[in-house]
């Protein structure tokens, strides 16, 4: 199935190179207007250029994600000249790599107000809008450092998991209003990875393999509340489970407690909770399964 996204407007954050940039040629690829949205100036009008030169449409931007002020001007800027914003890929990022020990609180806060704050705001930005026309597609860019952590890491990494409860909760409250929301944890050889992988891995590794994830997501049968693996041309789903548990009571629970955490850990037959409130209604229910009326 070809996806046509002919008459959708998309942002797409730090734009000017790396994912980024792959990412807005494979939108602008399959008809999307696309707002290049970059600090870097230059980069971002160069991208414009190249896209208007293969016959897409796109415009370039230089707000600060971390700027809400700058970032309304620039959804302002992209519905005065196509109508709206339909489709959004947070994707603007920077590294502070440092063991937690070694961390600088001003460098962790940064990180936190790049990545999320900056992913916040854009959101924001484009949330009324698409409530008002019942359709949008947004789209975080969380991280196997976030998922399943990582030395050095421990600033982005909380950023990045950070944005996976946020998809989890805008996924329900967008549903009513058309607005489908996911995360997508890229690998690929950028400037932010360089020196992490040798040279073949590196090339594997292209960004340019992740990006069909992101125009898939934007498309109109996209899943919702997905976190989505992609690299390399391989492409998963990560999910939290729950898993079955035990129900311990009277004695000492913390010491049996103790003694059967791989029971506990068991994943067989895991569930998935399709939101907050189903973790302690299955509290409640093993509780009260066990307790005489």
């Amino acid at each position: 199935m070809s996806i046509d996204l002919t008459g959708r407007v998309a942002i797409v954050t730090g734009a000017g190179a790396g994912l980024g940039r792959e990412h807005a040629l494979a939108l602008a690829k399959h008809g999307a207007c696309v707002v290049v949205n970059d600090l870097d100036g230059d980069a971002a009008a160069a991208l414009v250029g190249q896209i208007e030169a293969d016959g897409g449409q796109a415009m370039s931007d230089r707000a600060d994600v971390t700027d809400y002020d700058a970032v309304e001007a620039m959804v302002a800027a992209a519905t005065g000249r196509w109508g709206g914003v339909d489709l959004l890929v947070n994707n603007a990022g920077i590294l502070r790599d440092r063991s937690f020990a070694k961390s600088d609180l001003a460098d962790f806060r940064r990180i936190i107000d790049v990545h999320l704050m900056g992913s916040v705001h854009c959101t924001k930005a484009v949330w009324d809008g698409m409530r008002e026309r019942g359709f949008g597609r947004i789209i975080f860019t969380t991280s196997s450092s976030g998922l399943y952590g990582n030395f050095g890491q421990s600033n982005y990494s909380a950023a990045k998991m950070a944005l996976v409860g946020l998809m989890q909760t805008l996924a329900i409250e967008g549903e009513r209003g058309g607005i489908r929301v996911n995360c997508l944890a890229p690998s690929a050889s950028t400037a932010m990875t360089e020196g992490l992988y040798d040279a073949d891995t590196l090339r594997r590794l292209g960004p340019a393999a992740v990006s069909p994830a992101v125009v898939a997501l934007c498309a109109d049968n996209a899943p919702t509340k997905a976190v989505v693996l992609a690299g390399a041309g391989h492409f998963a789903f990560a999910e939290i489970s729950m898993t079955q548990g035990l129900f311990l009571d009277g004695g000492d629970v913390a010491g049996e407690l103790s003694c059967r955490w791989a029971d506990i850990a068991d994943r067989a037959d895991s569930l998935f909770p399709a939101s907050g409130g189903e973790q302690h209604a299955r509290e409640v229910a093993s509780a009260l399964s066990r307790v005489p009326a």
